[in-house]
């Protein structure tokens, strides 16, 4: 069977990351081994294996392709209809890809419930950016919204990305997307903090849905993830939230100071919550080195010092 003409999505603008080449190793139907109820494709039966799939020979071959028809690509993107993971030569394209990527960067889009198998692991720290997904810790949330494959293991997984976080030279991130009266409980939101301190990821993104989900569940609000991203102290959260409502206030230097303390902003941020009194202190603190400006993964965030 040929996949080639649905292998390669873009390349496209992002935000985020410049000039993004995706790649969808499972070009042909949905494999994946969670079924989750907020999932945007259509519900289907777990798998822990793909069972069809393009070689490794036809992805590379349509990487160069694209490369010849647009030289500036800033990242290339792995992810699947389903689960990347479970791509069997998953080791074998990653290391094919970098031979060829030239200055783009490779990025990993996966539900992060592999990472205890060795070999997917290994592939993962050749990757310059994994984003990770974890939605739950607890085992009941986690098999409630997820819906997971028989055998996996969600202790494992936080153990793994701990692990993961430590040996990498590259960036982890996490995804938490939440979901009304499943994750977004105290005490889940309260497990998911003890996990994502021990993960210690470069950045975690949190979000909610905004495209019609497979089941029929409801996204919470953007005040409901405001607070747990201040809940998060000392985390770099980044709040993907579709018109994100503008509030602008004045803060003094030393409110600009506890607040990026307790919890760094992104520039997205600061554009929906000063005002432009407040942004002159800000750029006043950031001259003076009180605070500082970091990328992490293509999002910058402001920080106390």
């Amino acid at each position: 069977m040929s996949y080639s003409n649905n292998i390669i999505f873009g390349p496209i603008p992002s935000r985020r990351f410049g000039i993004s080449l995706g790649i969808d190793l499972s070009p042909s139907k949905k494999q994946c081994n969670f079924d989750c109820l907020y999932c945007e494709l259509e519900k289907a039966k777990t798998v822990d294996t793909m069972t069809t799939y393009p070689s490794v020979e036809e992805v590379v071959s349509e990487v160069k392709a694209s490369f010849e028809k647009h030289p500036k690509i800033d990242v290339i993107t792995i992810t699947a209809n389903g689960e990347p993971t479970l791509y069997p030569d998953l080791e074998k394209l990653v290391d094919e890809l970098n031979k060829i990527k030239k200055d783009a960067k490779t990025l990993i889009l996966s539900n992060g419930s592999t990472i205890y198998d060795e070999k997917i692991y290994k592939a993962l720290l050749k990757i310059d950016t994994v984003k990770l997904s974890l939605d739950c810790v607890s085992e009941k949330c986690f098999k409630k919204l997820d819906r997971i494959h028989d055998g996996i293991d969600i202790e494992k997984i936080v153990d793994h990305m701990a692990k993961f976080s430590q040996e990498t030279n590259n960036i982890l991130v996490l995804e938490v997307l939440f979901v009304k009266t499943l994750n977004d409980k105290e005490e889940e939101i309260i497990a998911l903090y003890e996990a994502i301190k021990k993960i210690k990821p470069h950045r975690v993104d949190i979000g909610t849905i905004d495209r019609p989900p497979a089941y029929n569940v409801k996204p919470v609000s953007f005040e409901t993830l405001e607070n747990i991203a201040n809940n998060f102290e000392g985390i770099n959260v980044n709040i993907a939230y579709k018109n994100r409502p503008k509030l602008e206030s004045n803060f003094s230097e030393e409110e600009i100071k506890a607040m990026l303390k307790r919890r760094p902003l992104t520039q997205e941020d600061i554009d929906n919550m000063f005002d432009s009194d407040s942004k002159m202190s800000l750029e006043k603190l950031l001259k003076n080195q009180e605070v500082t400006l970091v990328d992490s993964s293509g999002v910058k965030f402001y920080r106390k010092l």
